[in-house]
């Protein structure tokens, strides 16, 4: 007598225990789908229900593999075999899938999806079934899209605005020192060569080292630079920021300094330190096998758009050593987050342009 009332407290105990978890997958705003070993849906939350249109009855009525039955046909039109689905390869291979794929809902229309599909194991750890969590990406899809379309039409502002500019210093500058408007027509050929950098990487900030290639390239040539450092992402406004004072410092090399004869060379050094406060770097620009240089009598725009960018913007400083065997010029800056704000115009390049 004490057996029978045990087992039916048991098997009260276990219908709470399936209530609850019946409540709490039903609740789920992520779509569960478990499969068998056939790739058959025994099991799907009232999320996969709305998702797919189907209720778990009408599946297990239809009496195929899920991928028959949600999964069939590729957005092209062209049958889609179940031996190609990375969502039930989860079952043989006996691994996790994760990715994303576009389902057919119960009225024949096409929707994204991202899914994670895990094996199923037994106390003797054999694969007996799939399951399978779904979320639909449809808004995060449009999201994107939309997002790709604003940054599309930011870029192709941005490069009217460059050329809108460039145009008008042309005109204005028509009868002035033709180093001026050089050095003017070269500032903005580096702000936009940085600009080109954040428009491939969606504006997210690029990296260390292709900001400082970047703003090489014009002078580049064999054996011209040595690069010493290991790549470092960077945050918008730092990659165009560190591009002009990359390009002030080539453009005074080539002038005076070691890039203005065949057999000079910079060697250009980084490193990046954690600190309290964040991420700093120092930086050295070396100029080797030039003319002897001289300390310049006055401080010109390209020294003082160097000393701001590096000292107001971003909390460092800056040495500049004009030794006779070539110019010196040590930085040491602190570097905003990868993913923080101020992908605009810096303010000393702002500046530069007034």
């Amino acid at each position: 007598m004490g057996s029978t009332v045990a087992g039916i407290d048991g098997a009260g105990q276990l219908g709470d225990t399936q209530r609850r978890l019946d409540a709490v997958l039903n609740n789920a705003s992520v779509s569960i789908i478990l499969m068998d070993e056939r790739q058959q849906c025994i099991y799907m939350n009232r999320a996969a229900e709305n998702l797919t249109g189907f209720t778990l009855d009408e599946v297990l009525a239809l009496d195929r593999p899920l991928h028959d039955i949600v999964h069939h046909t590729r957005p092209d039109g062209s049958h889609f075999p179940l031996a190609e689905c990375a969502i039930d390869r989860a079952f043989p291979e006996h691994n996790q899938m994760q990715g994303e794929e576009t389902f057919v809902h119960k009225d024949g229309s096409f929707y994204p999806v991202a899914f994670t599909a895990s094996p199923i194991r037994d106390e003797a750890s054999r694969t007996i079934g799939t399951i399978i969590e779904v979320r639909d990406i449809r808004e995060d899809k449009a999201a994107r899209e939309r997002q790709r379309l604003l940054i599309d039409e930011l870029n192709h502002r941005v490069k009217n605005t460059l050329s809108a500019v460039q145009s008008i210093a042309y005109q204005s500058l028509k009868g002035a020192d033709a180093d001026a408007r050089q050095a003017f027509e070269g500032r903005l050929v580096a702000l936009s060569g940085a600009h080109n950098v954040l428009v491939r990487e969606g504006w997210t900030g690029a990296s260390l080292y292709t900001a400082i290639e970047t703003a090489i390239a014009p002078y580049q040539g064999p054996g011209r630079f040595e690069l010493t450092g290991l790549d470092h992402p960077l945050a918008p406004k730092m990659v165009v920021s560190l591009s002009m004072v990359i390009h002030e410092l080539a453009t005074n090399a080539v002038k005076y300094g070691a890039l203005s004869v065949p057999d000079g060379s910079v060697k250009i050094a980084w490193q990046v330190r954690q600190e309290a406060d964040g991420e700093r770097m120092t930086m050295r620009w070396e100029e080797v096998g030039g003319p002897a240089v001289a300390v310049p009598t006055r401080k010109g725009f390209g020294t003082r758009l160097l000393e701001r960018q590096v000292s107001m913007e971003f909390d460092g400083s800056i040495e500049l050593l004009y030794r006779p065997s070539g110019l010196l010029c040590r930085m040491d800056l602190r570097l905003p987050p990868p993913g923080s704000a101020g992908a605009g115009l810096p303010d000393a390049a702002a500046g530069a342009a007034s």
